[in-house]
Order: structure tokens, then C-alpha cells, then sequence
């Protein structure tokens, strides 16, 4: 099925060309790079270790330097297994690769750690005067963001061994779960995860709730397995915040963003007194469809004006590019450039992972894009949002790579624009009333995913965290009562959840990969609506401003990089003022009702 849909779609020959990173998983040259990783971290580690107090400006330099070629080196050889097997979960030569490759960034890691930690424990006095040399102002934001980890670091010994137990923690137990979900299959046609998923959004009641059956069995079979790396990854880091001395489960994600405990917790707070507008939504829906009672596999059905239909890879390039070029002409020429020169992987295939994501790789090349391309009218979206990340991933290059990769809440607020552009796009060519609400009804549920959705999910992630830390390992009922007790109050009495959606918790890769990560989206999404509402009041002017954000990369905090837009992240009333948009969508759908 999956090799008939990529025929008709026009993406079966849409894959990436891997070979700006190596020529191949065989080639020589990854055994020399590896070889070379280790030989100048050996080389660094004897003549640096134990001696960066007694540097001056200049030697300090010349460490970062350094460092910043081996890992330059290390994420090549990263990006490329990883990519290299994802596509391809099965195959056990990949696999074997990309352990190799993680074993060896063990290896590094414990041999450059030293850096770090001594960086880290210089007087504030001395490394304010570094930090102020000239010679070191291209990393002063890189050396600045390692010292605010200070307070958590561990000895050498203790350091040093846990890289050396990292192939074997985190990152493993992540690669099970891929192969896990890579491979499964679905119901009596043995189906992909994407493909299953994608019957949620059909016209008919029934391919919906059948959808929705086969995802649950396949995951149910599985449960045991899922249970259990969700409670070792918890307990994982369980141990780790302990030992580092984090005041709570998110603690490491917010520093890692660069932001306050209370920015987040204002943006939490705001969304969750907002949940009466899902609740709205959902009634309107359930009169829109004529159904006395909405359940969870309801949640997705075309509204009625709502035509589905198959929309090939050449008219998504055409449609995505155009509203780029409308925003800004270099958006769209560096977007084209992911199409042309084989940076993206679109068909659906059996081993492949589902979902989409972009992988920035290294400055000096360029980074890869991956969907799961059905040709519906979501998927242009998704491609919309994924060139997005990859537009500021180009663009952010410039900074080189410790500044390039920018924190997760502004990585999000690209892909999130990308998206609205592509959106307001289409919605220009809609004619008739009821399909221009159709539409916008489909960019509210969008909407609704990003932002209150993933703020249950983050509260969701906080029971499981705290529920292993106070209660011991969890069942997957615990886990399931957790997922229903965090979802329902987001839907309020509008939609019925049944038992079977209790444990689709167990597909979202986010909470294992990187915990605590999906208020970012929630963040990126009302960001990007205050954005937009300051796009359409300036004009040109404010296109400039906007990709001088985008090529800052993480050069700087969010409060830094947001504050030529006069942006206070603190302030309750500027997250209100992005709900308030999604709001006046919502009585626009309303009305259309009256």
C-alpha cells in the first residue's frame, strides 16, 4: 500500500542524498573521521587537562577552537548514522553504526569533559575577564551558557564516567523505542504508524474509529515494553536531577532553553485558563458534524465543506514556496534548494520512523528534512513546518556551531511561521463560506495541537516524572490514568475519551528523547501569533528583523534575541493577546454557524 501511494504522490523517488556527509555507510572515510575524533581529543585532553586556570586569553581560545572541530567532526558522523538508519530501523548494519558512532562520542566526551568542568569552576571574577577578551567574543554566549550548569556539575571521575555510560543510558533506550515503532505494523493490511494515523482525519465515522482501534492494538501488544522504557528513561533521569541537584524534573530544560522557571510557568498557566476555547470548539464541531456525542477519534474529522483529496508532491513544493516568496524571496530560495539538491525524505516505507523532523547536521553542510508525505492537506503543513526549522537552520549557520542551534522555543517559532505563511496563503484562495470554514476550522485544530495539547502533555510528563520519583516504577495503568487525567480537562465534556485512547501516550517520542521539550511548541506557536499580528502592521519593515532573528541562531537568550520586537515573555497579558488571536478565529467559526 505504502509503494502505491508514494507512485501516485510523486514521492517515491523523493529521498535524501546523503552523500554531502559521506559517500557511503561503508566509506573509508567514516573509519578515518572516527579515528580522528579520538586522536585530537587524546591530543587536547594531554596537553589542556588540569591547566585551563592557567590559560590565558589566547591558550582559552585555542581550546574552544579546538573543541569546536572535534565536535563539529563528531555531529557529522552523528547525522549521518542517525539519518542513515532511521530510514531504515531494521537493518542491522545501520544500527550497528550508529552505536558505533554514540560509543565513540562516549569515548570523546569523556576525554574533552575536562574542559567543562574547569571552565566551570573558575572564579566568577576570572571568567567575567574572559569573557570580556575580544578574542573570545564569537563564543562569550557559548562560554557564558555553560557556566549557568555550574551549580549542577559533578566531579571529574563522576563526569567522565557517565559519558562513558551513555551509549548504553539515555540514547539506547531511544533507539529500541524507534525500532520499536519503525517496524510495527498495524491491523490485518499491516499498515505503518503514519498510515494508520492518517485514518483519523477521513470523512467516514467508521475508517476513523477502525483507525483508531488497529493504532491502539498494535501499541497494546507492545505495552509492556513501552511501560517499561518510559518508567527506566524516568528513572534515569530520576537519578541524574538527584545527583545534579535539580530542583525539579524540568529544571535542566528550562536552563537548556535559556528561561526562568516563571516564564514558563506563565505561559502554562495562561494556556490552561484558556481551555474553555477548546471546549467551544469541539460543541461547534459536534453540531458541525450533526452527532450528539464527539469521541476521540472524532477529534480530526473533516467538518463539512471540508474536501479531501490527494494533493501530489509537486503542487505541496508549489504551494509551500509560493507563500515562502510572498514572505520573503531569500526564504523561498533557500527553501528550494531543499527540494533541488535531495535534502528531504518523503515517502512512506516500511523501517522508516514515522512523524517529520528537521536535523540542522553542521554548518558546513547543510540540513535534512524527513516526512511521511499521505498528500493531504495536513502534510503541506508539516512540509511547511519542517522547511521552516531548516530555513533557520541555514541561516543560522553563519554563527557556526555553538551558536548556530538556537534554543527549542525559538527553534519552534520558525517552524510555526513557516506554517501560518502557508496557511494564510491558501486561505486567500478559498471562494465560498463554508470551505473557508472548513479550513479555518482544520487551522484551529492545528492550532489547538500545538499549543493546548502539548501544554496537557507537559503536565502529563510532570505526573509520570513525579509520580516515579515519590511512587516507584509505574504501570502502565498509572501511566494511562496520568494521560486521560491531563487530556480530559483540555476537552472538558465536548469529547468523550475512551479506555482504547487511554495508552497513546506510548507513540510520542518527545517524552523519552528529550523530557520536558513540548511546551516549546506551545511557546513557539503564541510567539509566532504576536509575530505575525506585528507582520502584518509593518510590512516590509518587519521581514528584515525576522530573519536577522533566524540567523542569530542561539547566539543569544530569548530575551535578548526577542527584544527588538519589544516582547516581555513575563508579562501574562502577551501570551493572552496569541490566545486572543486563536479566540477570534474561533468566534469567525462560530459565526459561520449563525
Amino acid at each position: 500500500m505504502a509503494t502505491d501511494t508514494n507512485q501516485v504522490l510523486g514521492t517515491a523517488s523523493v529521498v535524501w542524498n546523503l552523500q554531502s556527509l559521506y559517500p557511503s555507510a561503508g566509506s573509508p572515510e567514516i573509519q578515518r573521521d572516527l579515528f580522528r575524533c579520538q586522536e585530537m581529543a587524546e591530543i587536547l585532553a594531554a596537553e589542556y587537562a588540569g591547566h585551563i586556570a592557567d590559560c590565558d586569553a589566547g591558550a582559552l581560545c585555542q581550546v574552544v577552537e579546538r573543541l569546536e572541530v572535534i565536535d563539529v567532526l563528531l555531529a557529522r558522523l552523528e547525522t549521518y548514522a542517525f539519518l542513515h538508519f532511521i530510514t531504515q530501523t531494521g537493518d542491522a548494519a545501520a544500527s550497528a553504526l550508529l552505536q558505533r558512532v554514540e560509543e565513540m562520542e562516549a569515548q570523546v566526551g569523556r576525554l574533552t569533559v575536562f574542559f567543562r568542568l574547569e571552565w566551570n569552576r573558575l572564579d566568577k571574577t576570572v571568567a567575567d575577564q574572559f569573557l570580556q577578551q575580544p578574542m573570545l567574543q564569537r563564543y562569550r554566549h557559548y562560554l557564558q551558557t555553560l557556566r549557568q550548569f555550574a551549580p549542577h556539575q559533578l566531579s571529574t571521575r563522576e563526569e567522565e564516567l557517565l559519558q562513558e555510560l551513555r551509549p548504553v543510558g539515555r540514547s539506547a533506550w531511544n533507539v529500541l523505542f524507534e525500532k520499536l515503532l519503525g517496524q510495527m505494523q498495524f491491523g490485518p493490511a499491516g499498515r505503518t504508524e503514519e498510515e494508520v494515523l492518517s485514518d483519523l482525519y477521513h470523512p467516514d465515522r467508521q475508517v476513523r474509529k477502525n483507525g483508531a482501534l488497529e493504532l491502539t492494538e498494535g501499541l497494546r501488544c507492545n505495552l509492556h515494553i513501552f511501560t517499561h522504557i518510559f518508567n527506566t528513561l524516568a528513572a534515569e533521569k530520576m537519578i541524574d536531577d538527584r545527583l545534579r541537584r535539580y530542583p525539579s524534573w524540568v529544571s535542566a530544560m528550562h536552563l537548556s532553553n535559556e528561561l526562568e522557571d516563571h516564564t514558563v510557568d506563565t505561559l502554562v498557566t495562561a494556556v490552561i485558563s484558556r481551555y474553555p476555547l477548546v471546549h467551544r470548539y469541539y460543541n461547534l464541531k459536534k453540531q458541525l458534524l450533526g452527532y450528539a456525542e464527539l469521541f476521540d477519534y472524532d477529534r480530526y474529522a473533516p467538518v463539512p465543506g471540508a474536501e479531501e483529496f490527494m494533493v501530489p508532491w509537486d503542487q505541496c513544493r508549489e504551494i509551500v514556496l509560493g507563500a515562502f516568496a510572498g514572505f520573503s524571496p531569500e526564504m523561498a530560495d533557500i527553501a528550494t534548494r531543499f527540494f533541488d539538491e535531495n535534502w528531504i525524505h518523503a515517502p512512506i516505507v516500511h523501517g522508516k520512523r514515522g512523524g517529520a523532523f528537521a536535523h540542522p547536521c553542521v554548518p558546513e553542510v547543510h540540513p535534512y528534512i524527513l516526512v511521511n508525505y499521505t498528500g493531504n492537506v495536513r502534510d503541506i503543513s508539516t512540509v511547511a513546518h519542517e522547511l521552516g526549522h531548516g530555513v533557520h537552520q541555514v541561516l543560522a549557520a553563519e554563527q557556526g556551531f555553538y551558536n548556530s542551534d538556537a534554543p527549542l522555543v525559538l527553534a519552534e517559532t520558525a517552524s510555526v511561521f513557516a506554517e501560518l505563511l502557508v496557511f494564510k496563503a491558501q486561505l486567500t484562495l478559498i471562494a465560498t463560506p463554508q470551505e473557508r470554514r472548513a479550513f479555518i476550522c482544520q487551522k484551529l485544530e492545528s492550532i489547538f495541537a500545538t499549543v493546548f495539547r502539548q501544554v496537557a502533555m507537559h503536565r502529563f510528563e510532570a505526573l509520570m516524572h513525579q509520580g516515579r520519583r515519590e511512587q516507584g516504577e509505574l504501570s502502565a495503568t498509572q501511566l494511562s490514568d496520568f494521560w486521560l487525567a491531563t487530556q480530559q480537562p483540555m476537552f472538558g465534556d465536548s469529547v468523550s475519551l475512551s479506555q482504547e485512547y487511554a495508552i497513546w501516550w506510548t507513540y510520542i517520542s518527545h517524552f523519552l528523547g528529550t523530557p520536558g521539550y513540548v511546551y516549546s511548541y506551545a511557546f513557539g506557536e503564541l510567539l509566532v501569533l504576536a509575530l505575525y499580528a506585528r507582520y502584518l502592521e509593518e510590512g516590509d519593515g518587519f521581514v528584515d528583523r525576522y530573519l536577522q532573528l533566524l540567523r542569530a541562531g542561539g547566539s543569544a537568550s530569548p530575551y535578548v534575541l526577542l527584544q527588538p520586537f519589544g516582547i516581555d515573555l513575563n508579562d501574562p497579558a502577551f501570551w493572552h493577546d496569541g490566545l486572543s488571536v486563536i479566540e477570534r478565529m474561533l468566534i469567525g467559526a462560530e459565526q459561520g454557524v449563525r
